[in-house]
């Protein structure tokens, strides 16, 4: 049955509700351990009023593993361009409250566009990482779109300054692609990056580990090189990546 412009418009209202509601439960957990949610980073972050998001209503096509019942607009992935003192930047912020901000095919997709068309305006690209790693329900499909990622990271590199602020553990995936970017900050106790958790190395080599001590922002700012800055809070990170995108939008790359 064909719809009307007006009822198109509201179902596209509460689409975008949706998406701009944070689950009440997630962002209590979030601010109650001390973090931010994906769009209060990026309002810290960027000049007031200057964000313009986009693919807000893009989900995963998945419909393995029950996930047709977890769809969520945003994919677990906020993206759009904005201004930081008036500079323009590319910005994406994954979303703890989705999915633990896992990386299924939209997602990636989004992230990827984002990379790219920061390339092509020749402005920085900042990602504020929070990700529990690939959506595996998605099976192979999700490894392409990751790849893409990768590529983009490649490709971008030397061309615009490309900033990565983790803001939460950050596994696998979620660990790459900050890795092949140009300045990674961390904060301390609460910010991690590994390929693999704690209790896969205790099964695979016996030994036990915490997870600031296997990927905490000590031992990649003073032993693997590689983390640039180390921030005591999230919200000195943002602001920290801020300065950083300021001042990297005033060379040439």
């Amino acid at each position: 049955m064909a719809q009307s412009r007006e009822d198109l418009e509201k179902k596209l209202a509460a689409l975008e509700k949706v998406a701009l509601d944070a689950d009440p439960k997630a962002t209590a957990k979030q601010h109650s351990e001390g973090k931010l949610t994906a769009r209060e980073r990026i309002d810290k972050l960027l000049d007031p009023g200057t964000f313009v998001e986009e693919f807000m209503l893009a989900e995963t096509q998945c419909a393995d593993f029950g996930m047709a019942e977890k769809r969520l607009p945003s994919d677990g992935v906020v993206t759009g361009f904005g201004k930081v003192e008036g500079r323009p930047v590319y910005v994406y912020s994954q979303d703890r409250a989705v999915l633990a901000g896992s990386v299924g095919s939209a997602h990636a997709e989004k992230i990827a566009y984002v990379i790219q068309t920061a390339r092509k305006l020749g402005v920085p690209v900042i990602g504020l990482n929070d990700s529990a790693g690939a959506r595996i329900q998605e099976g192979l499909s999700v490894t392409s779109a990751i790849g893409k990622i990768f590529f983009e990271n490649s490709i971008t590199s030397g061309c615009i300054p490309q900033i990565s602020a983790i803001m939460g553990p950050c596994i696998g995936v979620g660990s790459y692609s900050p890795a092949l970017t140009d300045f990674i900050l961390q904060v301390q106790n609460t910010s991690q990056m590994f390929i693999t958790g704690p209790a896969v190395i205790k099964e695979v080599l016996g030994e036990t580990v915490t997870m600031e001590e296997l990927g905490g922002a000590k031992i990649h700012s003073e032993v693997s090189g590689v983390t640039e800055f180390s921030r005591s809070s999230k919200r000195s990170s943002t602001t920290a990546s801020s300065s950083r995108s300021r001042r990297s939008s005033r060379a040439t790359w």
